[in-house]
């Protein structure tokens, strides 16, 4: 017992000492290829069993042809362990670069294609990463082209948009201080409108600003749709008389949500007015409110024709505003943008499609318990 002792002493201590200088030489080749890495390790493993068996020889008093024999063997060993590290580090490393080729695709701005070779475990874990961080950034790609396609459009829509009541302001105020115009009071009231005008179109950008940076502050309680659809209703009757269209908001069911009610407000007041403007004389715009499987869906429905299938994508965009025939008076492309901002923010969707005679707005927003 005491001689395998001693065996396992000599053959632990030679293979430490082979080990630790194996580690030494790891550490000065740390930044050079993965062949020389496995090389080394393959050749540590070889200089441990040579050392152990070394010591155990020298210690147990081996004869000069037994170590010889015992020396050739491990020599062969280390040949075979060494070709072989060799062979595995240049198909590992193959396989390295093909992926490091493929990642540079996607990262000049191209998409990540994996290599086809077979590859070890932890590569081939490392190429389905990068092709799904290569799928996220083509996403990404697109939503910003999107974005700065929108951004351009609502720059130009505000530019017109401003120009024209700014240039009837001036032209007014002129009128106005030259003493050459007919009708003062007219006058003053036309710049009250435009100023009015322009008020509310800065707070729509302030407000969407505030969506965008998400920091829209949301003040929320409970609140019955039936209240908050009546008040919305008694808002934009006025406008729907001067329009010529029927509000009906009878098949609103009194389902208590929690939501912030001066934004909701909003919400509706956007949607009936977008509805009204855009539904002919003696039109019908109808609201509703109901429960559903996704929670609370709340609806306005138009009778403005519909919407082209290739258009109902963007009609949430900031500054998408249709064609020129459905665009109205003062619009600055806002409005549906604004409401649904205002309906995420709540952790809701908002949708449109289009139904007979026109389409249907949709907002669903979280059901309340009770």
């Amino acid at each position: 017992m005491r001689d395998m002792l001693l065996i396992a002493l000599f053959a632990f201590l030679g293979a430490a000492t082979a080990g630790a200088l194996g580690a030494c030489v790891l550490l000065l080749i740390r930044r050079r290829s993965l062949i020389a890495h496995l090389a080394v390790v393959a050749g540590v493993a070889v200089a441990a069993m040579l050392a152990g068996t070394l010591a155990v020889a020298q210690a147990m008093f081996l004869s000069a042809h037994d170590l010889s024999v015992v020396t050739t063997v491990v020599a062969m060993a280390a040949v075979v362990s060494t070709v072989t590290a060799l062979l595995l580090g240049r198909w590992v490393v193959a396989r390295s670069r093909e992926l490091a080729l493929a990642a540079r695709s996607f990262g000049d701005g191209g998409d990540f294609a994996a290599p086809e070779r077979p590859s070890t475990a932890e590569l081939a874990a490392l190429s389905r990463e990068l092709e799904a961080t290569s799928v996220k950034l083509a996403e990404s790609r697109d939503r910003e082209r999107a974005l700065e396609s929108s951004r351009r459009e609502l720059v130009a829509w505000i530019s017109h948009d401003l120009r024209t009541p700014l240039a009837g302001l001036r032209a007014m105020a002129e009128a106005l201080e030259d003493g050459v115009a007919a009708e003062p009071d007219r006058y003053l009231r036309q710049i009250r409108t435009e100023v009015e005008r322009l008020n509310d179109m800065v707070g729509d950008l302030f407000e969407l600003s505030r969506i965008h940076a998400g920091t829209l502050p949301l003040s929320l309680s409970r609140i019955s749709l039936y209240d908050l659809i009546g008040d919305a209703l008694a808002g934009a009757d006025p406008l729907a008389r001067e329009h010529g269209v029927r509000l009906v908001g009878d098949r609103v069911e009194p389902v208590p949500v929690e939501v912030d009610g001066r934004e909701m407000s909003r919400v509706l007041g956007n949607l009936l007015v977008n509805a009204i403007r855009r539904t002919p004389a003696d039109g019908t715009v109808a609201v509703s409110a109901r429960r559903s499987d996704e929670g609370v869906v709340l609806s306005v429905t138009d009778g403005c024709g519909g919407i082209p299938e290739e258009d109902l994508p963007r009609v949430f965009d900031t500054g998408w505003r249709g064609t020129h025939a459905r665009t109205p008076p003062g619009g600055a492309g806002l409005g549906l943008a604004i409401v649904r901002g205002i309906v995420e923010a709540h952790r809701g969707s908002a949708a449109v499609r289009n139904v007979t005679g026109g389409c249907r707005f949709e907002v669903t927003l979280p059901a309340t318990d009770g």
